[in-house]
């Protein structure tokens, strides 16, 4: 990693009454109020103007500095970015915290009170759009100069509520106030084509009667800890060329006046629309263009100002690719090469093969895009036609070089996926566009990287051997433990030398310190806090008491059966059922502590859900169990949430089937603040499973190889159901109308899937392990000398996890910037 040339004493520079006069001038300035006028919120609104001053300039120092030395930067293209509360994380990096703190104190307000009114900015989802933003993170840290690019989503994904148990989502309306740590940018404007023909005039292609949607820009500032660098988060809203239609208007027809606007805004209302139709589909493929050719065009204009011609732009540009989103941007970019550089074909793919890369996240089938090859030519019928110069190039080239005259390897390599069925549709594969127009392929875990190689791009990677390599993911320590975790950061500050923001690897010191009594009880109280403060936001938003003397069971993470929640429902209704069977059963107190969203389109997910708060309502109520198990579905999760989930964790579940998960981060930030984590050898469990030692985590389950070798020789869910008589017990009383007498089979589609439909997520021949697992994670919390050597060893171990040893694995092995 480079030498971080813009380091900086920043608390040098801000003192307490800059902070002070900075705050009153923006109340009284941008706001209008006295300051006896200003609530917390407007407080939140005036401080957060006061940074975004010091953030916009410390922005274009940087765009100096690198302009003027024609730096090589990094661009990352992500439809998600799941950045989080920004202001809290902005005054940390800046170094104003406390003098922040000390301002607001004076004036009887609260930081903490203040902090609370940020929205979560709704622009990811899950691990996708988290991982973008630490990302970020660490590339401003370790001064690295980075663009993100993105969609300024309006509504995000959604804001999830329960209402009987069931999950409903209504549009999260997070800049609904405005949002003023973010700056628009209209003149930077630009234009994107869509739809339209595609002709020939004097030998070259000519993509006319197109329709235009512009692209205006909202930036976010990203700044890092201890330096003075700021790179820029830019996100693209969609706008019609042509605007408000007045002749429409002026004859009355107003719904009419307004609809190449709504046409265009609709681009950026949702994060992911449900495309179980058509429409959906075509909205999906129109969004991931639209910011892609708005951040190709940007980035050109940006390299053509500081360098001129074409022929540093392979020095001077790395592009990234966040999964296969952004895979339209390899024909977009050829695009611009051949009909606008003049560029010959080879010289082109030769271009683009230098600056792009790409890092694929899943094995699902689901999650490797694949779009109709009529919908494509309908929506960008120029991208349709370079598409298949690539595929014919790529075939009939390289192909055909390496397998002569094997047509069953082009096939199963064509980027067109020629249909199994008489009357299906051609599909192109947007993953296989991304390895062929890309110099790198990376995995995101050891074992991800091992399946990417063997399973999904087998052929590929015989093609050529080098293309594939691992970079395993990891989370910034600023916010997923010094921000999130005030008091463990504080005690390592006063455990160890060296700064472990910077450096995570300074945690090994941790371990001298794992046997320590006195030690253990400081963790263990830290902890306890922790606790109580969750157990607080537990009964404001879920009206639930829980004992933070209790053992906290957290699995927080997108809601998928091959997570396997519904592994965790089963076994926590076997409990149940010995507690009713037994109620003086010795098992200590347990609350069982979910966060999770379902893909509206996604019926058995929502199930899941369903079951999960039916069971509550009836655990949690049931006073013949003593308090035992209590059972807490937190709603509409997200980042904020989970920075007050994570730190009161006990034990993390990582329990997804092997094979399915591709890293995971989560898993790191739970294993950082001291939980220990209960899974399979799935993702990056195993690397932490390495670094922590199999004596600190609690490994159970079918392996990968396992998994693949009884899918070989089948399996019975059915065989497993009828001789475990628990868990009989437990899926015939999800089976029955009991947990839910009102809607008769309602849980059906879970149960159906576990055992009619062949349980290909294996959650019944798994559920065995798991139960044994978890007696020796019982065991282990009796004896609390124990457990807390393993907690803190856990933290200890987590230096590898940090993302910036992942950028610098990026930067070194794939960007070339180190």
């Amino acid at each position: 990693m480079r030498k971080n040339k813009l380091a900086v004493d920043v608390t040098q520079q801000i003192g307490l009454t800059q902070i002070e006069q900075g705050i009153r001038r923006h109340l009284e300035q941008s706001l209008d109020l006295e300051e006896h006028e200003a609530w917390p919120g407007e407080y939140w609104e005036a401080l957060s103007l006061f940074t975004r001053d010091i953030t916009l300039e410390k922005t274009r120092k940087t765009r100096k500095q690198d302009s003027e030395n024609k730096a090589r930067c990094v661009h990352y293209l992500s439809m998600e970015f799941l950045v989080g509360r920004l202001l809290g994380n902005n005054l940390h990096n800046l170094g104003i915290y406390k003098q922040a703190e000390t301002v607001l104190d004076k004036k009887g307000v609260h930081l903490a009170d203040v902090l609370e009114h940020e929205s979560d900015p709704s622009l990811g989802n899950g691990g996708l759009g988290r991982l973008a933003a630490c990302f970020l993170d660490s590339l401003t840290t370790f001064d690295l100069p980075a663009f993100g690019y993105g969609i300024n989503y309006r509504f995000g994904l959604f804001k999830q509520s329960f209402t009987e148990g069931k999950q409903v989502e209504s549009p999260d309306v997070w800049r609904e106030h405005g949002y003023p740590l973010g700056i628009a940018r209209p003149k930077l404007k630009q234009t994107v084509k869509l739809y339209g023909i595609v002709s020939e005039q004097n030998g070259k292609p000519l993509w006319t009667d197109a329709v235009e949607v512009e692209g205006i820009p909202w930036d976010l500032p990203i700044t890092g800890y201890n330096t003075d660098r700021v790179n820029t988060l830019r996100l693209w809203e969609g706008r019609a060329t042509g605007g408000f239609d007045l002749t429409s208007f002026d004859a009355g027809r107003y719904q009419d006046s307004r609809s190449r606007e709504v046409e265009s805004e609709t681009i950026n209302q949702v994060l992911y629309p449900n495309d179980n139709h058509y429409k959906g589909k075509v909205l999906r493929l129109i969004q991931q263009y639209f910011f892609v050719a708005c951040s190709l065009a940007d980035l050109i204009n940006r390299y053509k100002r500081d360098n001129g011609d074409w022929s540093l732009f392979a020095e001077k540009v790395a592009i990234q690719l966040n999964d296969t989103h952004p895979a339209i941007a390899v024909p977009e970019l050829m695009r611009i090469l051949l009909d606008e550089e003049n560029f010959t074909f080879n010289e082109a793919l030769e271009l683009c093969r230098k600056v792009f890369s790409y890092t694929n996240h899943t094995l699902l089938p689901e999650a490797l895009e694949k779009w109709p090859e009529g919908m494509i030519t309908q929506v960008l019928p120029r991208h349709i036609q370079i598409i298949h110069l690539i595929n014919y190039h790529f075939l009939h080239n390289e192909v055909e070089h390496k397998w002569p005259g094997e047509h069953q390897i082009k096939r199963r390599l064509s980027i067109i996926e020629e249909p199994e069925h008489p009357g299906d549709e051609k599909m192109v594969r947007m993953a296989y566009l991304s390895v062929i127009g890309s110099h790198s392929v990376n995995g995101v875990a050891a074992l991800h990287s091992r399946l990417v190689k063997e399973q999904l791009f087998p052929e590929f990677h015989k093609l050529w051997p080098k293309k594939i390599i691992n970079v395993t993911n990891g989370v910034t320590p600023r916010r997923w433990l010094a921000y999130c975790n005030p008091a463990l950061a504080n005690l390592l500050d006063n455990t160890i030398t060296g700064d472990w923001r910077r450096e995570l690897h300074r945690l090994e010191q941790l371990k001298s310190f794992a046997d320590n009594p006195e030690f253990q009880q400081r963790f263990a109280e830290i902890k306890r806090q922790n606790k109580i403060q969750l157990a607080k936001v537990i009964n404001d938003l879920c009206g639930i008491d829980v004992n933070p003397d209790a053992l906290f069971d957290v699995q927080i993470k997108r809601l998928h059966e091959y997570k396997r929640q519904q592994l965790n429902l089963l076994h926590i209704m076997v409990l149940y059922q010995r507690l009713l069977k037994d109620p003086e059963l010795d098992v200590p107190q347990k609350v069982f502590i979910f966060g999770a969203k379902a893909a509206p389109g996604y019926k058995v997910a929502k199930t899941i859900i369903h079951a999960i708060n039916n069971l509550a309502e009836c655990v949690n109520n049931d006073p013949r169990i003593h308090d035992k198990i209590k059972i807490v579905f937190l709603p509409n999760y997200r980042v904020s949430l989970a920075e007050k989930i994570i730190p009161a964790a006990d034990v993390s579940e990582q329990i997804s089937t092997a094979g399915f998960e591709a890293s995971g981060t989560g898993n790191m930030k739970l294993a950082l603040n001291g939980a220990l984590t209960i899974g399979t050898l799935d993702g990056a469990n195993a690397e932490i499973a390495e670094e922590v030692g199999d004596e600190n985590i609690f490994i159970f389950g079918l392996t990968v190889d396992e998994v693949e070798d009884l899918r070989y020789r089948g399996y019975s869910p059915q065989t497993i159901y009828q001789h475990d008589e628990e868990l009989k017990e437990a899926i015939d009383w999800l089976a029955s109308d009991d947990l839910c007498p009102e809607e008769p089979n309602v849980f059906a589609p879970l149960v159906e899937s576990l055992l009619d439909r062949g349980d290909y997520f294996l959650t019944l021949k798994d559920f065995s392990a798991y139960s044994k697992a978890h007696e020796q994670l019982i065991n282990a919390w009796k004896h609390p000398e124990r457990w807390w050597k393993m907690a803190i060893i856990n933290t200890a171990s987590m230096g590898k996890f940090s993302s910036d040893r992942s950028v610098s694995d990026y930067a070194k092995r794939i960007w070339r910037m180190a």
